[in-house]
């Protein structure tokens, strides 16, 4: 019998995780200063992940830069 692909290693997770632990929320208030210390561990407030895309803005970044060399281009035309 086969091991579904869900059930694998546990370190090769590959997608973002949405939720932190509660180590990880407590570090988090601690880097923007929301945590104060001897504060209850429980009924912390919510954490945004911020999931990061790789790839994307080059292109999009090439493509403001052709845009902009063509609006260069009509500008020196009209003047």
């Amino acid at each position: 019998m086969s091991l579904d692909k869900s059930l694998k290693g546990k370190g090769r997770l590959a997608r973002a995780r949405s939720v932190l632990t509660r180590d990880e929320r407590i570090a988090k208030l601690k880097e923007e200063a929301r945590w104060e210390e001897g504060q209850s561990p429980f009924g912390l407030p919510k954490i945004r992940v911020v999931k990061s895309t790789i790839g994307k803005k080059k292109k999009k970044k090439a493509a403001d830069e052709e845009e902009a060399a063509a609006e260069g281009e009509v500008k020196k035309d009209e003047a």
